[in-house]
């Protein structure tokens, strides 16, 4: 399907309509996701969906609809409902759509052979990873799920200011959930890879670490309660700097709902610490030439050295606050408006190894787990989640512990980062080192 010619036909429709404004944005994927169990197909789904939306400007209020159909009716339908949308909406001076900028060139982010590659292998590849999984511990007796998906896609954006952009991409991704059986004790372990390349993801690796996390875990006890020196896996580590990720948007800023509001400049962070948003980032899953609303994707940093630089930044509230925008509007997908949020965020490598970071601890944990971490308050920073990891005992790792309950404020525990690792990884679009913390606060017996 040629989307150009499609936009084209859509925009003679909205210039019938005196608007003052309008964007159009087209998308077409090829969707398949395969699960299996005891080396049996459990699922196999696969889709092709073609969708488009619009958003209107009129008299400042700014209308979006969506629709899966290109028929004649259908996109004359989603122009009414968007229209509507805008003459019913409270209006604002700084609704508006971003002028033409120039796109920087990418990584390559589109596999030009994952076509090509026959279904059998993708099944064998989720087949083999459940094997893999198997084979790597004895104490591993069963695996919840082994799965593969992947994603071929192209995307074409315009506006009636000029904008004019298009890209093709293709994302593949393997998961499995491992489950560690001894003396009456069950654990789980998981994790996943992401490419955009077929032969970018590494299945062995997964196999191994999933079953580590796994049997690693097994015979876990509780320590007693104590405010201790704390190691945060890249993972843990990444699901705590996702709480403080909506303080960076200058959405909460605006609205009062940010820790960092009015603190440009500012050492909020340990020292050494550096925290940056890169949407032209190399094999990052948000990666793509512009963002939901066409303003170009940037390497944006948003930390140096703990001082915080700034904030991220849409049209909408760049006009707002008298910014640039960053090309941080993202989308869930074209059936979802542009909203604020990051795109690759992540703390910067250290330069130590993960290991490194237990030495001189003489009591304190290691945490590989967080249960609960969606409860954290994203304005006031303050979290209490139950935690699983293993004790530190003079710089070693000496047993597995659970029913632990870790607590503190956001801000407060990155201020106080000792340490930062050289084993950066992303968790979709967030990702982080490993990082020593000088004391946290551990609830145990």
């Amino acid at each position: 399907m040629n989307l150009q010619q499609t936009a084209a036909h859509i925009e003679k429709l909205l210039k019938s309509r005196g608007l003052d404004g309008y964007e159009i944005m087209l998308g077409a994927s090829r969707n398949l996701s395969i699960e299996v169990k005891e080396q049996m197909v459990d699922t196999f789904l696969c889709s092709e969906p073609v969708e488009v939306s619009v958003r209107v400007l009129k008299a400042g209020g700014m209308g979006f609809s969506y629709s899966t159909s290109l028929d004649e009716a259908d996109l004359s339908r989603m122009i009414d409902s968007a229209v509507v949308g805008a003459e019913t909406q409270t209006p604002d001076d700084c609704h508006g759509f971003p002028l033409p900028r120039e796109y920087a060139a990418m990584p390559d982010i589109c596999d030009p052979e994952l076509g090509g590659v026959p279904t059998e292998d993708k099944i064998g590849r989720a087949l083999e990873l459940e094997r893999l999984v198997l084979a790597a511990d004895p104490r591993v007796r069963r695996v919840r799920k082994s799965a593969y998906g992947e994603s071929s896609f192209s995307v074409f954006l315009c506006n009636s200011k000029g904008v004019t952009g298009s890209y093709a991409g293709t994302s593949v991704s393997s998961s499995v959930s491992a489950v560690a059986e001894s003396n009456g004790d069950s654990q789980m372990g998981w994790d996943f890879g992401f490419s955009n390349f077929f032969t970018g993801v590494d299945i062995e690796a997964i196999a191994g670490s999933a079953a580590r996390k796994a049997a690693g875990l097994l015979g876990a006890g509780k320590i007693a309660t104590m405010r201790c020196p704390a190691v945060l896996d890249n993972h843990v580590a990444a699901e705590m700097l996702e709480v403080l990720a909506p303080s960076f948007l200058a959405e909460s800023v605006y609205k009062g709902k940010s820790l960092l509001a009015g603190r440009v400049g500012e050492r909020l962070f340990a020292p050494g610490l550096n925290i940056r948003d890169d949407g032209a980032l190399a094999g990052g899953m948000a990666t793509a030439p512009f963002d939901g609303e066409g303003a170009p994707q940037s390497n944006t940093l948003l930390v140096t050295d703990g001082v915080l630089q700034g904030y991220l930044y849409d049209t909408f509230y760049a006009r707002k606050m008298g910014e640039n925008s960053t090309g941080n509007a993202g989308r869930g997908g074209v059936r979802s408006p542009p909203r604020l949020t990051v795109s690759n965020f992540f703390i910067e490598n250290g330069e130590v190894s993960p290991n490194a970071l237990f030495a001189g601890i003489g009591r304190g944990v290691m945490i590989t787990g967080v249960m609960g971490m969606h409860t954290a308050n994203p304005i006031s920073g303050d979290f209490s989640v139950g935690a699983a990891g293993f004790l530190i005992e003079n710089g070693v790792l000496t047993a597995p512990i659970k029913g632990i309950a870790i607590a503190g404020n956001i801000l407060e525990l990155f201020g106080s980062v000792e340490q930062v690792a050289n084993d950066l990884r992303f968790f979709g679009a967030v990702g982080a080192p490993s990082i020593r913390i000088a004391a946290l606060d551990v609830s145990g017996e």
